[in-house]
């Protein structure tokens, strides 16, 4: 006799609250058999902690889980130590070198295996266009769709060579979104004709080669499917195209169900049930233990009355246990810890990855010889939000450090991700003072007070450089004179490559 509660359990992957494991979290994943956890940043206090947790979890229940994490490198990492932080995408596209992401997928799998991971829920290889891309911008690596196709294909590879799942995304595209589907729906415009010209080639690539899961996207696209229905409701596009035309036998992965795009069409329950309907065969519920058991409770409902198929049902349980019982082990490798050659291989990134984006007038290096103030964002405000690396919590500690392999001794004003008008004078008046001045400049486009911030320091400033920390769409706001650097992210091996850039032009 079918197991309806056992089958329904094999297809949900959802999250854990915090770092500890309790009872209600133990019977959460009893009742509701959920076969997949997915960690986040609040499940992870060090790589011993992260051990623990997952063999408590594991005994408790008495059997396996898979577990997968969102590990895309840059500024999308959830697990912060026992492994490399890389450069973003959008800077490893540009360093020009295939070889470096294959390898980056190698260490990447050697270091998740030893902390337990199973599935890596990437590379991102959604598409760049000219149109401003929210969430996306320095995930993706590129706006060649054969370069993001390559680079992206060679991740993959690299992590199944060391024994990782990989799951791209966001099929079939969404490089060209107008909106964060973490807060709201989109719609995207694109024909049929234009996703394959463009958005639809890294994800054919990606399947030739052999790639075991892809998650979809929750955008409407109406001219793919003109029922208007979201992606991960859209049977034509997740079940008709691409498990059907496009042959793909893999993991088909719902993005997050929990999300404010979701949420703005239906209910959790319901929106369960007709990711399933469209073709999904793993779905998403990332964090609340109320959405979980109420997407559970109607999936099963939906069996049983006869709403979905229990064909489909045992289908997607199968394909869900291939990647969840290939391994046997839970920690493969040895102890948590990074790889020798990771930080090398991240640094030779970044560093080919530094771009001028406004070349500004000639002598801003000899400009560096005399009185420097730097103006720096206070990134310890983000680490309670993502994942920030410990050095550049201590922000001072780091530049002093950073330049003073130089030989330069900055005189340093931190503001907050989004300044105040005290900071915003404050750092105006330093680089006014000085000699030369570099901004450390987060999305002017996006937050009115660096806008302000920016414009102040431009307005007086002797020597100006301006480096865009991540998506580099401020370039436009950038003054004739001023000079223009990027390094497409600002992870510590991003910052280092820079500053080395403005001293050894």
């Amino acid at each position: 006799m079918i197991d309806v509660e056992d089958l329904v359990g094999e297809r949900l992957m959802i999250g854990l609250p915090g770092p500890t494991l309790g009872d209600d979290d133990v019977a959460l994943f009893r009742d509701t058999r959920a076969a997949g956890l997915i960690l986040y940043r609040r499940n992870f206090e060090s790589p011993t902690q992260l051990v623990t947790l997952l063999a408590r979890l594991e005994e408790a229940l008495g059997r396996r889980l898979l577990v997968a994490t969102d590990h895309e490198g840059g500024r999308i990492v959830m697990l912060g130590r026992g492994v490399t932080i890389f450069p973003d995408n959008l800077a490893v596209g540009t360093a020009g070198e295939e070889a470096f992401a294959a390898r980056q997928g190698l260490i990447e799998a050697r270091e998740l295996r030893r902390l337990g991971v199973d599935l890596t829920l990437g590379p991102c290889l959604d598409v760049l266009t000219e149109r401003y891309s929210p969430n996306i911008g320095i995930r993706s690596y590129g706006k060649d769709p054969h370069l993001v196709a390559r680079y992206g294909v060679a991740r993959i590879k690299g992590a199944m060579r060391g024994g990782l799942s990989a799951c791209p995304k966001h099929f079939p595209g969404k490089g060209h979104s107008p909106l964060d589907a973490h807060l709201r729906l989109p719609t995207i415009e694109s024909t049929w004709d234009e996703m394959h010209a463009v958005h639809l080639v890294p994800f054919l690539e990606a399947i030739a080669a052999g790639v075991e899961c892809v998650m979809t996207s929750h955008p409407v696209y109406p001219n793919l499917d003109p029922s208007g229905v979201p992606a991960t409701f859209s049977r034509l596009i997740v079940e008709e195209y691409l498990r059907g035309q496009i042959g793909f036998r893999g993991v088909i992965v719902s993005d997050d169900l929990e999300m404010g795009a979701v949420s703005e069409a239906c209910p959790i329950g319901e929106a369960a049930v007709r990711a399933a309907a469209a073709g999904h065969d793993l779905l998403l519920v990332c964090h609340t233990a109320a959405a979980q058991r109420a997407a559970a409770a109607a999936l099963v409902a939906a069996h049983r009355r006869g709403a979905l198929p229990l064909r489909d049902l045992e289908r997607a349980a199968e394909r869900v246990r291939r990647p969840r019982t290939s391994r046997t082990a839970r920690f493969e490798g040895g102890p948590p810890a990074a790889e020798r050659d990771g930080g090398a291989l991240a640094m030779a990134m970044a560093a080919r990855a530094v771009t001028t984006i406004a070349p500004g007038p000639p002598g801003f290096t000899r400009a560096l010889n005399g009185a420097v103030a730097v103006i720096f964002p206070r990134f310890s405000d983000l680490a309670p939000r993502i994942t920030i690396e410990p050095e550049l919590c201590d922000e001072k500690a780091y530049l002093a450090r950073a330049f003073g392999r130089a030989g330069i001794a900055p005189r340093t004003a931190l503001v907050g991700i989004e300044p105040t008008a005290a900071e915003i004078e404050g750092a105006a008046a330093l680089a006014e003072g000085a000699d030369a001045a570099v901004l450390f400049l987060f999305d002017a486009h996006l937050y009115p007070s660096n806008r302000t911030l920016l414009d102040a320091v431009q307005r007086r400033a002797r020597a100006l450089a301006v480096v865009l920390l991540r998506d580099p769409y401020d370039a436009s706001l950038l003054a004739p004179r001023v000079l223009g650097v990027t390094a497409f992210g600002f992870r510590r091996c991003q910052l280092d490559a820079v500053i080395a850039r403005l001293a050894y032009p």
